[in-house]
């Protein structure tokens, strides 16, 4: 996206939704909206800013919960909301966010890491990720297109998001069976 800032989000909140976000029910394995990619949508869109709002009004009555794409709530959209704030792993925060049609443009310095999901709750895998990432993507409601750089366990966060919008679960990212574990702590 030609024009994006280098970084941030423009000061950007879930305020600037305009709109009360509705708590919805989170779909788990294996139904299909969570296996098939979701379509780009229109960022400025009504339906677009409702379904923003109602991910980060999702994500903030579910605890542990750093990130929630639209599959999650049985919704096939590249539309996913992410707030790492608080989590003792996170160190570049940017707060709570929602992007639209994100896609990965630079990753490197790759680790694996223990990821869980809400879709996918007795269960947690050993993930490979990259931990330094710049992401594009379009904000709900102004449509501004951002550059995001992070790193760590937000880039972590984002990669799984960006995951979700695409069909793909954290399972389909384990190394094998002998990196997936029952979930032994739920939040």
């Amino acid at each position: 996206m030609s024009g994006a800032p280098s970084v941030g989000l423009g000061g950007w909140t879930p305020a600037a939704l305009g709109v009360p976000g509705e708590v919805r029910p989170v779909v788990c394995a294996p139904e299909p909206v969570l296996s098939r990619p979701g379509p780009e949508v229109d960022p400025t869109a009504a339906e677009t800013v409702r379904l923003a709002a109602d991910l980060v009004a999702t994500m903030r009555v579910s605890p542990g919960c750093v990130g929630l794409a639209a599959p999650q709530v049985g919704v096939g959209a590249q539309v996913f909301a992410v707030d790492v704030t608080g989590h003792p792993k996170a160190v570049t925060v940017h707060g709570t966010f929602v992007l639209c049609n994100a896609r990965v443009v630079e990753a490197s310095r790759w680790k694996p890491g223990r990821e869980g999901c809400m879709s996918v709750p007795d269960l947690t895998g050993d993930v490979k990720r990259a931990s330094r990432l710049v992401v594009e993507g379009a904000l709900p409601g102004s449509g501004a297109p951002v550059r995001l750089v992070t790193d760590g366990f937000e880039a972590r966060a984002l990669q799984h998001e960006i995951d979700h919008c695409a069909g793909l679960l954290f399972l389909d990212r384990v190394a094998g069976a002998h990196a997936v574990y029952q979930r032994k702590v739920y939040l």
